[in-house]
């Protein structure tokens, strides 16, 4: 496992990269919608069809590309990807309960307007969105939305501009295939998508048994099959249990907001037999055995990957790097019940964006033979590049900003050092455990 995170321009950075020299490409690059003043966020970059066609060339054929954007601007983008040249495949939806709205109060925008908010004047600060709405310099605590004055307040009362964020899309796309998947795959091992090894595990008891074909007749419970009118046994041993659900194109992060979101449900039925026939005792067939019903009860949730974020991942592996201050909204508040508060939040990484390395873990897995290489030519503080040195695969990664550039290095070196220490841990424990010693 080794990475690499080049400081510059990604487009000049991938004209430096060879030919089909990566294996997957999986990123968050700029939304386009001016993230807290940014200025990387809004420059164009993820518009841009000469990044997307740089990708496509250091690409092998057949790899695959998983690229975020917001919901406002993901069409954008993924069209700029399509005209690259890359073939649309399909959406990921990433499903979260930490969005809050920037959402204007228009009675309280009326009312502001004919001079007759109670607060309005000294102690007031805007919010520093585009709208610049105006909130009292109080704790949002000691808060109360003042009841709407005017006649159009009153008319408006109730109305706002902006629905709370709770999802963000991944474009699936994928480099044009040189003949056929099979072939594709023994040329350059990219083409598809790694199902089993992306399964969401349950603890539901859903488990799958596929059955290994063993003979061109039909196969029968016990081993057993008849041809020419003669029962015959077979050994069907290799029969494999595949253990999860077959991924889908939604993740969500297992909050309670998205859990209290999914309805409870029963587990439903699932094939096992793929329509193999059901034999009696004596040989002779009885119908056909399909399915097998699952009686558990929970939330559906639970039929989809949960990439859960540690409150410690953020920051893992910055305790000599500086503290960062970072101001906002509190989690969860409202813009249209609640003031803006100016949070001194004190953090090592201060991106403002971070992904969380279970997510980035998964999509790097679920695109990524064995062995390969992952790109990300927008690195940020370098969530993908930890995931993919946890799934062993090596790491390229490309970031305009030094700051977010010494941010991902120092995590993912983190990253790295924990693996060989767990790695050691392991080896130590199973050369003692016959001697029943830990440490």
């Amino acid at each position: 496992m080794t990475f690499t995170i080049h400081n510059g321009n990604c487009i000049d950075v991938m004209r430096s990269m060879p030919d089909n020299s990566v294996d997957s490409i999986v990123t968050d690059p700029p939304y386009e919608l001016g993230f807290m003043g940014k200025s990387w966020d809004s420059s164009g970059i993820a518009f841009n069809v000469e990044v997307w066609a740089e990708a496509l060339r250091v690409l092998k054929p057949g790899g695959h590309l998983l690229a975020f954007s917001g919901s406002r601007t993901y069409h954008r983008m993924t069209v700029a990807i399509e005209d690259a040249g890359f073939q649309i495949r399909d959406q990921i939806m990433w499903i979260y309960g930490s969005g809050f709205p920037k959402s204007l109060n228009i009675a309280k925008a009326f009312d502001k307007a004919e001079g007759l908010l109670e607060h309005e004047g000294a102690g007031m600060i805007a919010d520093g969105s585009p709208t610049m709405s105006m909130y009292p310099a109080i704790k949002p605590s000691e808060y109360i939305s003042p009841e709407p004055l005017g006649l159009l307040a009153q008319q408006w009362a109730g109305w706002g501009t902006a629905l709370k964020p709770a999802h963000e899309p991944i474009v699936l796309a994928r480099k044009p295939l040189i003949g056929t998947v099979a072939a594709n795959v023994l040329e350059f091992g990219t083409g598809g998508l790694n199902i089993d090894g992306s399964r969401v595990a349950s603890d539901d008891g859903f488990e799958k048994a596929w059955d290994k074909p063993v003979s061109t007749n039909i196969s029968a419970p016990g081993g057993k099959f008849i041809s020419e009118g003669i029962q015959h046994t077979v050994d069907i041993s290799s029969n494999r249990p595949i253990g999860g659900r077959f991924p889908a194109n939604l993740i969500h992060d297992g909050s309670d907001e998205v859990l209290t979101g999914f309805p409870d449900t029963k587990g439903g039925t699932w094939n096992t037999t793929k329509g193999a026939r059901h034999f009696n005792n004596d040989g002779e067939p009885t119908g056909f055995q399909t399915s097998r019903q699952d009686s558990s009860v929970g939330s559906a949730a639970r039929f989809f990957y949960c990439a859960k974020a540690s409150k410690r991942d953020r920051n893992e592996g910055l305790d000599e790097a500086p503290d960062q201050t970072i101001t906002g909204r509190d989690e969860g508040q409202d813009a249209m019940q609640v003031p803006y508060k100016t949070r001194t939040k004190v953090t090592k990484n201060h991106h403002p964006t971070v992904k969380p390395t279970n997510l980035m873990r998964y999509l790097v897995k679920l695109i990524t033979p064995p062995g390969g290489t992952v790109l990300d030519p927008f690195t940020g503080s370098g969530s993908t590049g930890k995931g993919a040195v946890i799934e062993g695969f090596t790491f390229v990664g490309i970031e305009l900003d030094p700051d977010y550039v010494a941010i991902a290095t120092a995590r993912i070196q983190h990253q790295l050092e924990q693996l060989r220490t767990d790695d050691v841990t392991r080896r130590y424990l199973k050369a003692d455990e016959t001697n029943d010693q830990l440490f």
